[in-house]
């Protein structure tokens, strides 16, 4: 992008506030004061959401055009970048996933979110927490997650830690770049320390598909909230009550906030596809025929004024949703406004509602 374009208002910088002018092409150009800028409107860094199944009526493991679909969806609600997530299913419907994810990050579509890679979640996940995922579960080996990426990049891995042979496999999946995270686990405690001293970096969907906190078996929930500097949370006020939000926030430097996002995501109540499972979106809620949560509805944009209804600031929530998934990442272009990064950017008003996305200098056309 050639030409330079600007936003003015309270801008969140890495420095902290500022009333004042961003100035961007494709990339941050400069941020001044500006006297005249509204504090009406707020820009903050885009949104970075590790962790997206669908949206729009469509699943990311229908493959094809899917991806694009599902990236357009959420960035109406500020995600500007994202992991398509997968599901648990046969070696086939994966690489088909894959395959779809690929061909989506070759270029990005205009008005959609930037596709940073894929979040291989499942299938080495333990079949006693098999939450929403079915039961095609196996234990990993590096020969199988090689044949995976090598279809499409994996930024974040799910797996049981227990599992035979999975701590071992950790550092090697690490020296390929992979951001390895526990989930989907019934693993003790000390289950949990040892794959965080394997190099485990973080935790999938905290409290949820995870042995629970007690005072004498302190579980993989444990684990997260003595140890971990990262992990991921579905704040949609449905997953983790508010009050173990809180918990988590204050025990984990970087724990970062994902929408664990369906099909029915921006949809009307209804029956939807998660994998090769049917979900049921009822009064914004997503579950199994069986009752159980079955990931979300939940946009990014929600998930700030959640953060806020509980408590967060503005700029600590803000970092929740885009500075701390981009760390976590290895990403220091993206999620922060600063001269060199991204333009992407989210503006909203007065009433937190969202007026203007850009992603990466483009304005998006809202619906």
């Amino acid at each position: 992008m050639s030409n330079s374009q600007s936003l003015s208002g309270r801008i969140l910088t890495p420095a902290g506030w500022l009333l004042g002018r961003v100035e961007f092409g494709e990339r941050v150009l400069s941020i001044r004061p500006d006297a005249s800028a509204s504090a009406e409107l707020t820009i903050l860094p885009g949104f970075v959401d590790l962790h997206v199944h669908g949206g729009a009526g469509v699943d990311i493991m229908q493959g094809g055009e899917t991806a694009v679909e599902v990236a357009r969806a959420h960035a109406q609600h500020g995600t500007t970048s994202l992991l398509g997530t997968t599901m648990t299913a046969s070696p086939a419907s994966i690489e088909h996933a894959l395959d779809g994810l690929a061909e989506a990050m070759l270029e990005r579509a205009p008005g959609t979110a930037r596709i940073l890679g894929v979040h291989l979640e499942g299938p080495f996940i333990s079949a006693k927490r098999l939450g929403a995922q079915p039961n095609l579960v196996c234990s990993a080996t590096l020969e199988q997650v090689l044949h995976y990426h090598a279809i499409a990049p994996i930024k974040v891995l799910t797996l049981a830690p227990e599992l035979s042979g999975h701590l071992a496999l950790i550092p090697q999946l690490n020296e390929l770049g992979i951001r390895v995270q526990i989930g989907h686990s019934a693993g003790s405690y000390e289950d949990g320390v040892a794959a965080l001293d394997a190099g485990v970096a973080g935790f999938t969907h905290l409290f949820n598909g995870m042995t629970a906190l007690s005072h004498y078996q302190p579980g993989i929930v444990g684990a997260a909230l003595a140890h971990a500097e990262y992990a991921e949370l579905i704040p949609d006020l449905q997953h983790v009550h508010p009050g173990a939000m809180r918990a988590a926030l204050r025990a984990i430097p970087k724990l970062y906030c994902v929408t664990d996002a369906t099909a029915a995501t921006g949809m009307p109540d209804g029956e939807y596809a998660l994998g090769s499972q049917r979900v049921m979106k009822c009064l914004g809620c997503v579950r199994l025929a069986s009752g159980s949560l079955a990931g979300s509805a939940l946009t990014m944009d929600q998930a700030l004024r959640n953060l806020l209804a509980i408590g967060l600031d503005l700029a600590a929530a803000s970092n929740c949703l885009s500075s701390h998934p981009a760390d976590y990442l290895g990403l220091a272009e993206r999620g922060r406004i600063a001269p060199g990064a991204w333009a992407d950017l989210v503006v909203f008003d007065a009433d937190l509602q969202l007026q203007t996305v850009v992603i990466e200098g483009e304005f998006v056309p809202r619906d």
